[in-house]
Protein backbone atom coordinates (compact mmCIF):
# COMPACT_ATOMS: atom_id res chain seq x y z
CA UNK A 1 0.00 0.00 0.00
CA UNK A 2 1.70 3.86 -0.87
CA UNK A 3 2.15 5.91 2.03
CA UNK A 4 0.23 9.06 1.85
CA UNK A 5 3.54 11.05 2.24
CA UNK A 6 5.31 9.64 -0.76
CA UNK A 7 2.95 10.74 -3.13
CA UNK A 8 3.99 14.33 -4.95
CA UNK A 9 1.67 16.70 -5.60
CA UNK A 10 2.64 19.77 -8.37
CA UNK A 11 1.48 23.35 -9.15
CA UNK A 12 2.41 25.37 -12.15
CA UNK A 13 3.21 29.19 -11.25
CA UNK A 14 3.87 31.82 -13.74
CA UNK A 15 6.61 34.05 -12.87
CA UNK A 16 8.62 37.24 -14.05
CA UNK A 17 11.66 34.97 -15.12
CA UNK A 18 8.82 32.34 -16.48
CA UNK A 19 6.97 29.13 -15.77
CA UNK A 20 7.59 27.11 -13.09
CA UNK A 21 6.68 23.88 -11.54
CA UNK A 22 6.68 23.65 -7.52
CA UNK A 23 6.30 19.75 -6.46
CA UNK A 24 6.17 18.64 -2.89
CA UNK A 25 5.50 15.62 -0.83
CA UNK A 26 2.56 16.31 2.19
CA UNK A 27 5.33 17.95 4.13
CA UNK A 28 7.57 19.79 2.48
CA UNK A 29 8.69 21.21 -0.88
CA UNK A 30 11.21 18.81 -3.02
CA UNK A 31 11.31 20.54 -6.39
CA UNK A 32 11.16 24.17 -8.22
CA UNK A 33 11.49 23.15 -11.84
CA UNK A 34 11.93 26.02 -14.92
CA UNK A 35 8.80 25.34 -17.47
CA UNK A 36 6.19 22.66 -17.52
CA UNK A 37 2.79 22.86 -18.16
CA UNK A 38 -0.56 24.04 -16.50
CA UNK A 39 -0.94 21.58 -13.33
CA UNK A 40 -2.57 22.63 -9.92
CA UNK A 41 -2.90 20.02 -7.46
CA UNK A 42 -4.27 20.89 -3.97
CA UNK A 43 -1.66 20.94 -0.86
CA UNK A 44 -1.01 23.12 2.12
CA UNK A 45 2.77 23.45 1.13
CA UNK A 46 2.28 24.35 -2.27
CA UNK A 47 0.06 26.91 -1.45
CA UNK A 48 2.43 28.25 0.93
CA UNK A 49 5.57 27.44 -1.33
CA UNK A 50 3.21 29.91 -4.07
CA UNK A 51 2.75 32.68 -1.78
CA UNK A 52 6.24 32.57 -0.68
CA UNK A 53 6.98 32.89 -3.91
CA UNK A 54 4.75 35.39 -5.19
CA UNK A 55 5.47 37.68 -1.88
CA UNK A 56 9.41 37.29 -3.19
CA UNK A 57 8.95 38.39 -6.95
CA UNK A 58 7.17 41.41 -5.31
CA UNK A 59 9.95 42.20 -2.91
CA UNK A 60 7.74 41.71 0.23
CA UNK A 61 9.71 38.74 1.29
CA UNK A 62 13.54 37.87 1.43
CA UNK A 63 13.74 34.38 3.08
CA UNK A 64 11.29 31.67 2.44
CA UNK A 65 9.22 29.85 5.52
CA UNK A 66 8.17 26.82 3.33
CA UNK A 67 9.85 23.49 4.83
CA UNK A 68 12.07 22.03 2.11
CA UNK A 69 13.28 18.58 1.78
CA UNK A 70 15.94 18.67 -1.43
CA UNK A 71 17.01 14.94 -2.45
CA UNK A 72 20.90 14.79 -2.98
CA UNK A 73 24.08 13.88 -1.96
CA UNK A 74 25.74 14.25 1.52
CA UNK A 75 27.39 16.51 -0.21
CA UNK A 76 25.43 18.51 -2.18
CA UNK A 77 22.89 19.07 0.89
CA UNK A 78 25.97 20.43 2.22
CA UNK A 79 26.83 23.07 -1.02
CA UNK A 80 22.55 23.45 -1.03
CA UNK A 81 22.72 24.09 2.73
CA UNK A 82 25.80 27.08 2.47
CA UNK A 83 23.67 28.69 -0.67
CA UNK A 84 21.09 28.95 1.87
CA UNK A 85 23.10 30.73 4.35
CA UNK A 86 24.12 33.50 1.33
CA UNK A 87 22.09 37.00 2.53
CA UNK A 88 19.35 37.99 0.86
CA UNK A 89 21.19 40.90 -1.86
CA UNK A 90 24.53 38.96 -1.65
CA UNK A 91 26.67 36.98 -3.88
CA UNK A 92 29.42 35.28 -2.99
CA UNK A 93 32.07 32.86 -5.43
CA UNK A 94 31.91 29.45 -5.94
CA UNK A 95 35.37 29.58 -4.13
CA UNK A 96 34.07 31.03 -1.14
CA UNK A 97 31.25 28.35 -0.77
CA UNK A 98 34.05 25.67 -1.37
CA UNK A 99 36.20 27.74 1.43
CA UNK A 100 33.24 27.44 3.89
CA UNK A 101 32.74 24.08 3.00
CA UNK A 102 36.73 23.32 3.98
CA UNK A 103 38.12 22.64 1.07
CA UNK A 104 38.84 25.55 -1.62
CA UNK A 105 39.60 23.16 -4.50
CA UNK A 106 35.89 21.96 -4.13
CA UNK A 107 34.93 24.65 -6.52
CA UNK A 108 34.06 22.34 -9.59
CA UNK A 109 32.23 20.27 -7.03
CA UNK A 110 30.33 23.40 -5.63
CA UNK A 111 30.00 24.01 -9.17
CA UNK A 112 28.23 20.47 -10.10
CA UNK A 113 26.15 20.47 -6.91
CA UNK A 114 24.63 24.53 -7.83
CA UNK A 115 23.99 22.78 -11.29
CA UNK A 116 21.49 19.94 -9.61
CA UNK A 117 20.10 22.15 -7.18
CA UNK A 118 15.95 21.25 -7.36
CA UNK A 119 15.00 24.31 -5.68
CA UNK A 120 16.35 27.25 -7.80
CA UNK A 121 15.39 30.28 -6.54
CA UNK A 122 14.05 29.08 -2.81
CA UNK A 123 17.93 26.81 -2.40
CA UNK A 124 19.49 30.58 -3.55
CA UNK A 125 22.22 29.05 -6.25
CA UNK A 126 21.79 32.47 -8.29
CA UNK A 127 23.37 33.98 -5.72
CA UNK A 128 26.62 31.90 -6.73
CA UNK A 129 29.06 33.73 -9.26
CA UNK A 130 32.24 33.65 -10.65
CA UNK A 131 35.39 34.70 -8.95
CA UNK A 132 35.56 37.88 -10.55
CA UNK A 133 31.58 38.16 -10.32
CA UNK A 134 30.72 37.30 -13.83
CA UNK A 135 27.44 34.89 -13.91
CA UNK A 136 28.26 31.43 -14.25
CA UNK A 137 25.23 28.91 -15.60
CA UNK A 138 21.80 29.21 -14.17
CA UNK A 139 19.10 26.59 -14.83
CA UNK A 140 16.76 29.05 -15.34
CA UNK A 141 19.09 31.14 -17.88
CA UNK A 142 21.49 33.87 -17.50
CA UNK A 143 19.11 36.41 -18.38
CA UNK A 144 16.97 34.68 -14.91
CA UNK A 145 20.18 34.65 -12.98
CA UNK A 146 20.40 38.60 -13.57
CA UNK A 147 16.92 39.62 -12.88
CA UNK A 148 16.53 38.14 -9.62
CA UNK A 149 20.42 39.43 -8.86
CA UNK A 150 18.95 42.78 -9.67
CA UNK A 151 15.44 42.33 -8.04
CA UNK A 152 17.28 41.78 -4.68
CA UNK A 153 20.03 44.47 -4.92
CA UNK A 154 17.29 47.13 -5.56
CA UNK A 155 15.27 46.00 -2.95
Amino acid sequence: MEKTQDRLACRYVETPIGPMTLVASAEALVEARFGGFPISHESPVLDQAERELREYFARQRRAFDVPLAPRGTPFQMRVWNEVRAIPYGQTRAYIDVARALGNEKACRAVGRANNRNPLPVFVPCHRVVGRDGSLVGYAGGLAAKQWLLHLEREA
